[in-house]
């Protein structure tokens, strides 16, 4: 079986359209792990994506009349792509059925290459269902994203390059799974050439069809599935596929979203790219693996699949790489309403770099603090955790809680009845270790905080919000610290906005 798909690999119709992508080091993440990591970088092909070679090596082996009919594919969008540009290069017709998630960067690539987009289904195999109907229909051939023979092995060659790109060791391959196609192909290859080396694949918490397939020895259809990486947002794997998969493949990880935004932006620092969630998949299992196993100076291939990412998504990859590098902690804090308390807690914080700061007044005995530090380490958040606790400051721990990551983050404050004669000033400030402190510990001691919020956006100046209860006898000592403080300020006490929501 294996050297039927070595054959077929070796034989593939690819290159006419794709090209053989290099195998670069990432050399920042190699020295943070202790290992060589290796990046396949199919994000550099012509569709920023690996699917143009299964594509083409599949219709490339279509007749004459096969090809006049034209052809029919589903796809979460990449597929889609390559389909259109295969069908582009020999000139046939092509229509793409994607599910109506699909990012629109995506099904704007596929129209610009001449397909004809049909939009149904919220998953991949949603759209699957409708393109069988399409073709029945219209008597088209339909060119399937992964469980092709033909498909499979035109995925095959991403493994055959890494091979003759690498002579030497390489301990593990990794690679993300949707519905199969790519792991397959580059199992298929590996276990032939060099069967030493450990193929793992990689898909999300919430679309993890294979895994789950694996692990009971048949194919299990998912009823739901994560859209976050919605290039592997497949409910059921292939025949073929999963058939490859048990013959070749060592294991699955899995990785949740945080560790999947953290891979892009370990992918971004070493190549200035921005891949898409399911082509990060395999630099975050990767560094799961090196984790867990303990490697130092070991060869590790990460494929780095796919780069048609949503410029709109990258907010929420940036806010939640931190924490999925765990360089960020986050933490609800309470502390006595009281002058002294909010600096007291500062102080607690000590020299750590603060990435969020978000407090209201809310009743006249405790205030609420939602706070995010960057740390270095999962130990870490615990550590300043239990010193919080320690000072007498009741402290959650919501490092790991995905609502506060995704919601409570954006909803603190509101309106306080506590809140009278607020001035709400607007503050910018060298953005360098303890220009906050020099803010806090120089504000007038009578000067009472009623609402603070921050947020760390990576640019060399930070901005605060800042609601200052000020009594008329401390007036003139608030004006000589504006004064002195040296930061860029404006008071926004009747901005419209303010007084309709915080007001």
């Amino acid at each position: 079986m294996k050297h039927d798909y070595l054959k077929r690999i070796l034989n593939a119709k690819v290159y006419d359209v794709a090209s053989e992508t290099p195998l670069e080091l990432a050399p920042q993440l190699s020295q943070r792990l202790g290992n060589r990591v290796l990046f396949k970088r199919e994000d550099l092909q012509p569709v920023f994506s690996f699917k143009l070679r299964g594509a083409y090596n599949k219709m490339a082996h279509l007749n004459a009349e096969q090809l006049q009919r034209g052809v029919i594919a589903a796809s979460a969008g990449n597929h889609a792509q390559g389909v259109a540009l295969a069908a582009q290069k020999l000139g046939c017709r092509a229509v793409i059925v994607m599910p109506v998630t699909t990012p629109q960067v995506k099904v704007d690539a596929v129209a610009a290459r001449g397909g004809e987009v049909v939009l149904c289904g919220d998953s991949f195999s949603d759209a699957y269902e409708h393109a069988l109907s399409l073709q029945a229909e219209q008597q088209l051939t339909f060119v399937h994203p992964f469980d092709d023979p033909d498909v499979i092995a035109g995925q095959g060659t991403v493994g055959m390059e890494i091979l003759r790109q690498n002579q030497g060791p390489i301990d593990a391959v990794f690679v993300a799974i949707g519905g199969g196609g790519l792991i397959s192909g580059v199992a298929a290859y590996i276990k032939a050439v060099r069967p030493e080396i450990r193929v793992i694949g990689v898909q999300t918490e919430d679309s993890d069809a294979m895994a789950q397939s694996l692990a009971a020895g048949v194919r299990v259809t998912l009823s739901e599935v994560g859209l976050f990486s919605d290039g592997t947002a497949v409910k059921l794997v292939g025949e073929e596929t999963f058939r490859l998969c048990q013959a070749y493949v060592d294991e699955v990880i899995r990785v949740d979203t945080d560790a999947t935004c953290a891979a892009i932006k370990d992918v971004f620092q070493d190549t200035r790219s921005i891949l898409e969630p399911a082509g990060a998949l395999a630099v975050a299992g990767l560094k799961a693996y090196a984790e867990r196993e303990g490697l130092r100076d070991a060869t590790l291939v990460a494929i780095a699949c796919g780069a048609n990412m949503n410029f709109d998504r990258l907010r929420f990859v940036a806010e939640r790489a931190e924490v999925g590098e765990q360089r960020e902690a986050v933490f609800a804090v309470t502390i006595p309403e009281r002058p002294g308390s909010f600096r007291r807690f500062c102080e607690l914080v000590g020299p750590r770099n603060v990435t969020e700061f978000n407090y209201r007044m809310s009743d006249a005995q405790q205030a609420h603090i939602f706070v995010g530090l960057q740390v270095t380490g999962p130990g870490q958040a615990s550590a300043a955790a239990n010193g919080f606790r320690e000072a007498g400051f009741n402290t959650l721990d919501l490092t790991n809680d995905e609502l506060a990551k995704l919601h409570l983050r954006h909803l603190v404050g509101g309106r306080s009845s506590q809140a009278a004669n607020e001035r709400l000033m607007r503050f910018e400030f060298p953005e360098r270790p303890g220009a906050l402190m020099r803010f806090l510990a120089t504000l007038p001691a009578a000067v009472n905080i009623s609402l603070f919020h921050y947020r760390n956006h990576g640019a060399d100046y930070g901005r605060i919000l800042v609601g200052l209860q000020v009594p008329k006898s401390e007036e003139a000592a608030l004006e000589a610290f504006l004064a002195a403080l040296g930061y860029p300020y404006s008071d926004e006490t009747q901005h419209p906005a303010y007084r309709l929501f915080l007001g």
